[in-house]
Order: structure tokens, then sequence, then C-alpha cells
């Protein structure tokens, strides 16, 4: 509906590429380490989209896992680890949600780019699955367009100012392209074309209370309660409460990137829960532009637990510590944020550690806290959502999707 009122025809994802290790700077974006669980969530979130007549276009296809060199790595893998691992996500999506289009990757496969591998576009994503859909590019993955258009790629994206529409005559005139080739991606992109305008509900506007609401339902629903001895859920009325965390304040809703959105409200989990408690303590504790503590901040958080019945501690990774473009160098949190942890817990073992995180992390002080609710990026509602979750007022009934190891050598 959003999409509609914004003269969106094509929603770009969702994003399902394999989580081959928790360090891939875009986790945020994909499902699973499990292809099979991908390749269903996946699939309902493409037949919702295409319910309400806008496209989506499932993407990066394919053995897109790592951020590190995405536009010139080769994965080098052999079939039956594509067909195990990497492709079965890919293929659910296309035979059950029948997808407008596909997005293809940045990488090579086996020494030959996404964009212009006849086998993974042609042979496989048509010929065995049955994709009827446009085939695009990611933006600028196109290496040679010639080739591309050869391969099955109907769309390069963005454009390219005229520049590849000279390539591709060219090719037709040295005979190295065939007409017939260049006819098939153009008739791909109009027949897309048509289908848009054929959908189109003629929507200028949405109900943004509504989806708000949609969304706060969604974050409730996602949360995860790793670890709970008691603590959980709070009263905000019985005893004296002290939230810690910038993060409480400045919430960690969603991913950098390309996937950034601009939201039509936010929530912020200290402005909901002083809602509920207005004579709370707040503290930051740390700062969201470094990793070293800073001592003045981390004194007064202390003092603040020290005085409190019951603390909630906000801790999660900044933005800057994961996004599309670059892979992460390790699982942990923030030094300040780890030595805050310890400090808090010295002076008061009722602690909820309540994480906002893309992706898996270490937790070295896991023993000592005895709760742990693990909230993802959880949308413009999520501040509110996070309040109802710790105050009871909802259940965080929300399930793994993913192997969390207890540090990065745990993983294969």
């Amino acid at each position: 509906m959003e999409c509609q009122a914004e003269d969106v025809a094509v929603l770009l994802g969702p994003g399902l590429n394999i989580k081959r290790t928790p360090l891939c700077g875009r986790n945020f974006e994909y499902f699973s380490e499990d292809p099979y669980l991908s390749g269903q969530l996946a699939a309902a979130l493409v037949e919702g989209v295409q319910a309400s007549g806008v496209g989506a276009c499932p993407k990066h296809f394919a053995a897109n896992n790592q951020e590190t060199n995405r536009l010139t790595v080769s994965v080098e893998a052999d079939e039956r680890t594509l067909r195990e691992i990497y492709l079965p996500a890919f293929e659910a999506v296309v035979r059950q949600a029948r997808p407008w289009t596909v997005m293809c990757s940045y990488n090579k496969i086996n020494g030959v780019y996404a964009s212009q591998n006849h086998w993974l576009l042609t042979e496989v994503l048509r010929d065995e699955w049955g994709f009827d859909g446009l085939a695009m590019s990611d933006w600028g993955a196109v290496d040679n367009r010639a080739w591309a258009v050869a391969a099955g790629l109907d769309l390069e994206m963005p454009s390219s100012g005229g520049h590849a529409t000279g390539v591709i005559l060219e090719a037709v005139r040295a005979g190295t392209l065939s007409e017939a080739d260049v006819d098939r991606a153009a008739g791909r992109v109009l027949r897309l074309a048509r289908r848009a305008q054929d959908a189109r509900a003629g929507l200028t506007r949405f109900d943004a209370e509504a989806h708000h609401a949609l969304a706060l339902r969604a974050a409730q629903a996602s949360a995860v309660l790793l670890k709970n001895e008691g603590v959980l859920p709070v009263d905000p009325k019985a005893g004296r409460l002290a939230v810690i965390g910038e993060l409480a304040r400045t919430p960690r809703y969603q991913g950098a990137g390309s996937s950034l959105v601009n939201p039509t409200r936010l929530s912020d989990a200290l402005s909901a829960l002083r809602a509920l408690a207005p004579d709370l303590a707040f503290a930051p504790g740390y700062t969201l532009d470094g990793d070293a503590p800073d001592p003045a901040l981390a004194a007064e958080a202390v003092e603040a637990a020290r005085q409190a019945s019951t603390v909630l501690l906000f801790l999660g990774l900044p933005a800057a510590c994961e996004s599309e473009g670059f892979d992460r160098d390790h699982m942990d949190l923030p030094a300040a944020q780890n030595a805050l942890v310890e400090a808090v817990l010295d002076v008061n073992p009722n602690v909820a550690v309540v994480l906002s995180n893309g992706s898996a992390l270490t937790l070295p002080w896991a023993d000592r806290v005895p709760a742990v609710l693990e909230g993802w990026l959880l949308g413009q509602a999520g501040g509110q959502a996070l309040a109802d979750l710790l105050t009871g007022a909802a259940s965080p009934s929300g399930k793994l999707a993913e192997t969390i190891p207890l540090g990065y050598l745990d993983t294969p």
C-alpha cells in the first residue's frame, strides 16, 4: 500500500542470501543460515507484497554471502554445494511465489560474474525453475552489457546514460550478440511495465497510524527472550527502575546502506518506559560514536544502577559497526558497552540486558546477567515494543532463525 501510494512498482527485496558467517555486514537483511527456512520466509514475504499489486525482487542471486570485495570476488563452489546451500532458498521463492523480478549479485561464481552467467540466469533460473519475470542487475553489477544480455540479464541498473545501449548495438552489428537476445530482454522489460500498470490501484495515500500499529505488532512478535531468571517482566511501579544505555534514547531500528528507509514516526524505549514509570533514572553510559569507555558516563551509569532495584541495560551495535559494503572484523560489542555491563553488575545483580543488533554477538558476561532480550532491529515502533515486552504488556515469543555461536571460532 505504501509502495502504491509512492508510485513504486517493484520493491527491491527480500534479501535472502545465506548467513554463511556471522560477520557478514549485510546479515541484518538476510533470514537465516538455513536454506529451507530462508526460502519459506522469503516466499511468504514475496507472496504478501505481490498480493498488494507490487512486484518483489528477491536478491542477490546468487552466493553473495560477504561484503568484502563483493564487486570482484569469485565464489568458488562445486555444483552440489551451490544446489544444497546457496540456491535452494531462491528456488523456493521462484517456484512458490512467482516473483515479478530477480536481482543478480555482484560477485563471480566460479570465475563468471553473476550478471553474465548463462548457467545461473537461464539454465537454472528459467529453464529449470520456470522463472518468467525480469532479471535485473544489482546497482553497477554489470561488467559487460552485451555478454549479460546473452546470458539472460534483461535490465541493467542504474542507467548508464546510453553507454550500455551503444555496447549492445555495437555487439549486434559485430555479430557477437543476436537481435533475438536483445528482443527477448526488451520484451521482458515491457512485460514488467505492463504488469505494473495493470496492478496499479490508484492509491495516493495510506493510513500511517494504522501502519505504525502494524509495525508495533510485528516488533512485539520478533524479539527473542534468550534468558530470564525471574527479572522480567518488570513492574514499573514497584521499586526504582534504572534505564541505562544510549540505545534506549537513540534507537538503532534499521540496517545501514541501501536498506535505509524514512520512518513515518519513531518511538524510543526510554520515552515509552518513562510514560509507565515517570521517576525512572536514566544514564546513557556510553556514546554511539566510539569504542573506548567514557569514565564520566560510566560512573553516572553505575551510580544510577546502585540506587535502583532493577536495571534495564540497553546495548547493541551502532550503525557504523555493521552495514552494506563491509564485513565486521569480530562479533563483539563495543568495548565501552562490555565494560559497562561488568561495572553495573558489580553494584546491582538485577539486570536485564536489551540488545539492538542486526547480526549475532558474543556476550562474555552472559552467565552473570539474569535476563537477556534480543531485540534485533525492530523498526520504527521498536521502542514502544521493547517497553511492552519488558513490562509484560506483550509476550517475547519470537524464535531464533539462526544459530548464535558462543564465539567466532565456533562457526565452521
